[in-house]
């Protein structure tokens, strides 16, 4: 690997440099040729989710690409793996007339923020060499991010799914430059979870049926964000408590988010006022324009108007509100 980073322009540290340079916190290489046997195991774990019908209503998790890099752009040789951490210090609220939004959606749309860093980061590359090719992707294709981030030292796959890294818990969005070059790689991230199952105990629907398995179809942040059906499931619905754009509870109780969480240094991820703590009668009511108005430049225009009603009505039946 060595060897062929000495014919190139730059080296996987001054890759790391640049990327750190350019305000990604975490950075990690892996290439495809390396740990075959736990991309082996990877795959097979995969399909066996997908057996039990755990995607629920996901049908692009069955994309035949994610379960081989290499399908995805044949060119690939190595993985550039990328996090940004986007912790704010605000709290949810625990009375029942509020609604609760995850973290992730709180400020700018991640999408652009962490695509805009990742294109600066490849226009950098291909600038030191003409024989560079990338492709870089953020939830934009069929790349499993979060087994890459682990392979490239990045964090390691949590007992919730989740991506841990040890300087901003599971806090942090991933993205990915693959690369057609071999680079010099990292060593894998080891795992940490230990015995710890306080995830799994958390979770109101047991939605994480073992460690490291999630079934979407009992998952609140699946049925919130991604469910299309007019209502949802009553079993679901019953256990919401507030919940009305994903779910944060298996972050909210993990060691390692309550001991070593940072507060972000990228402004857009600070968040947009009407996000923390709205009420349920509020979201209840929500139209078209207000939707529009409200989400703009926002990772939470995924959730339809039609969608964010549902998520709040149904809580508010089960609970009558008082204004």
């Amino acid at each position: 690997m060595k060897n062929n980073e000495k014919s190139l322009y730059f080296t996987s540290e001054d890759i790391k440099q640049q990327a750190l340079d350019i305000g990604f916190h975490r950075i990690g290489i892996t290439n495809v040729t390396i740990n075959s046997y736990k991309q082996a195991e990877n795959k097979q774990r995969l399909q066996q989710w997908l057996d039990k019908d755990y995607q629920a209503q996901m049908a692009w998790m069955s994309n035949p690409r994610r379960q081989d890099i290499k399908e995805t752009w044949e060119e690939t040789k190595s993985i550039i793996s990328l996090a940004l951490n986007y912790y704010t210090p605000h709290q949810h609220s625990d009375n029942p007339d509020t609604a609760k939004i995850s973290r992730y959606g709180w400020g700018r749309d991640y999408h652009r923020v962490m695509a805009k860093k990742l294109k600066t980061l490849c226009q950098w590359l291909t600038a030191k060499d003409e024989n560079i090719k990338v492709r870089y992707y953020v939830d934009t294709g069929p790349i499993q991010d979060k087994f890459w981030a682990q392979q490239a030292g990045v964090g390691w796959v949590a007992k919730n799914s989740n991506l841990i890294t040890k300087d901003y818990g599971s806090w942090v969005f991933l993205g990915e430059i693959l690369i057609n070059v071999h680079l010099s790689p990292d060593q894998p991230h080891t795992n940490h979870c230990g015995t710890c199952t306080r995830c799994l105990d958390a979770c109101p629907t047991q939605a994480i049926t073992e460690p490291f398995v999630v079934n979407a179809n009992l998952c609140i942040a699946y049925h919130t964000i991604e469910n299309r059906q007019e209502t949802l499931p009553p079993e679901i619905a019953s256990k919401l408590n507030g919940w009305v754009a994903g779910c944060d509870i298996c972050q909210d109780v993990c060691p390692w988010n309550q001991r070593f969480a940072k507060v972000t240094d990228v402004p857009d991820f600070s968040p947009y006022s009407a996000n923390i703590n709205p009420k349920l009668t509020e979201l209840a009511q929500i139209t078209k324009t207000e939707w529009d108005k409200r989400f703009q430049g926002s990772a939470l225009r995924r959730i339809k108007p039609e969608m964010w009603r549902r998520n709040a009505q149904c809580q508010i039946e089960k609970s009558p509100i008082k204004d």
